[in-house]
């Protein structure tokens, strides 16, 4: 009976010492396929590391390929707002040049063709498309955003204000910004007379007085502004009541074009009807909302993850869409304002381009300026943040090959080690095991 428990245990031992040496060799066999980890009992602190590593990774391609898609977007919108702006600064040409009173009817005719071609370029530039979005149509970037008018339609006229009036005629709860505009609504009184309208209080005020008379107030004091109680000349009678959304839509198309209002002006009541001008407007269908990109983990960074500019930020804001007006943005502004230009060129009103026209031409030339500057300032954010994923994935995949990846040379040193020692184990067993058996029968 000792002699078969010496027997067996010794063929139990051999037996397990040889699974041993053939599953270490396995192990080491697996590994040549680069990879000392398959599971987590390989080593499970490498293991742990090799997971965190990889999701950070896997992190680093999602951001990657967001912020490539932002720069693309981005590229794209840049390319047409720097178009724009280049046609902006033509259009700013033409209306200064439309301002000179030695252009006959003729002239101005050639000139309001070219604004129509520009402006028109500009609404086709405002439907630039990125692979399947329009990239200014904001969160609706499926529909093509902006569509110009077949028929001309009935817009309020305006009195824009230059830089000198609008100095003046801000302070006292006076004339406030409306984009980057300064407007009053242009009104004929029953006396015949042109009144301007500050919609945010009511007050009317001459239309000799805002060309020229504001200019005495001036010379006497240079820092002067306008005083309501004795610059004005009336103020209508629904003044606390008065929104400009309750007789114009947000292009500024007039909603009936029989609507007056009533102040009284010098001891007598005058009626006052709203002055317009026949033009094409340009419609948007997209919305002014943002398009983000998430470009890197942490906290989420609206302004500074945005891909897009929106109409708004592009073409701005006029008194008929402005907070203050009681409409939703148009976001075609500055379009619809240079279409006025177009209109009141080839009207011949020279006095209106020199005034008006000059300064709505380069108000709107600035509104794109500025959203392509702020464009651009997201756009080397992004190739910053480029740069920095780039070199972020360098580490982390050097981190995962030392956590992860086999040391080819020990490999193979550990091979020969452990087919040596598999080869000398069957080598033995073929010796004594024989012999053992043949002892113990």
């Amino acid at each position: 009976m000792s002699i078969r428990v010496s027997s067996n245990h010794m063929v139990y031992g051999y037996q397990k010492q040889l699974n041993d040496a053939n599953t270490r060799q396995s192990a080491l066999l697996e590994q040549g396929d680069g990879s000392k980890l398959h599971r987590p009992s390989d080593n499970p602190v490498d293991y742990a590391k090799f997971i965190r590593y990889d999701t950070s990774l896997n992190e680093n391609e999602q951001y990657t390929n967001n912020v490539n898609t932002g720069l693309a977007w981005m590229k794209t919108s840049d390319a047409a707002l720097v178009n724009m702006v280049d046609i902006q600064t033509t259009f700013k040409e033409k209306t200064i040049a439309a301002a000179n009173d030695t252009n006959n009817v003729t002239d101005m005719a050639a000139i309001g063709k070219e604004m129509m071609a520009e402006i028109q370029e500009m609404v086709s530039l405002g439907n630039t498309m990125q692979g399947d979005s329009y990239v200014f149509g904001g969160q609706t970037d499926l529909t093509k955003p902006f569509n110009m008018s077949e028929d001309a339609i009935q817009r309020g006229l305006t009195k824009t204000l230059d830089e000198t009036q609008q100095t003046f005629f801000a302070g006292n709860n006076g004339i406030e910004e409306t984009g980057t505009l300064r407007q009053m609504l242009s009104l004929t009184g029953s006396d015949g007379v042109t009144y301007y309208l500050n919609t945010r209080d009511g007050y009317l005020y001459t239309k000799d007085f805002v060309d020229n008379g504001f200019k005495d107030r001036l010379a006497a004091n240079s820092k002067a502004t306008v005083d309501p109680t004795t610059d004005a000349a009336g103020q209508i009678t629904n003044a606390s009541s008065f929104s400009v959304a309750y007789y114009f839509k947000n292009t500024g198309e007039i909603i009936d074009s029989t609507a007056t209002l009533s102040a009284k002006v010098g001891g007598n009541s005058l009626t006052f009807s709203f002055d317009t001008v026949s033009q094409q407007v340009v419609s948007f269908t997209g919305d002014n909302k943002y398009v983000s990109m998430v470009k890197k983990n942490g906290t989420t960074e609206p302004s500074a993850d945005t891909v897009n500019a929106t109409a708004v930020e592009i073409f701005g804001m006029d008194i008929f869409d402005d907070p203050a007006s009681g409409n939703s943005p148009s976001g075609t502004a500055m379009l619809n304002e240079m279409l006025t230009v177009q209109a009141k060129v080839l009207a011949d009103d020279h006095r209106w381009l020199e005034t008006d026209g000059v300064t709505i031409a380069d108000e709107a030339h600035a509104q794109t300026v500025k959203a392509e500057t702020k464009l651009g300032a997201r756009t080397q954010l992004y190739n910053s943040v480029t740069t920095m994923l780039t070199t972020q994935n360098e580490l982390i995949t050097n981190d995962i090959t030392n956590t992860s990846a086999t040391d080819v040379a020990k490999l193979a040193v550990q091979l020969m080690q452990e087919q040596t020692i598999y080869n000398m184990s069957l080598s033995l067993g073929a010796r004594i095991l024989p012999q053992s058996l043949a002892d113990y029968l």
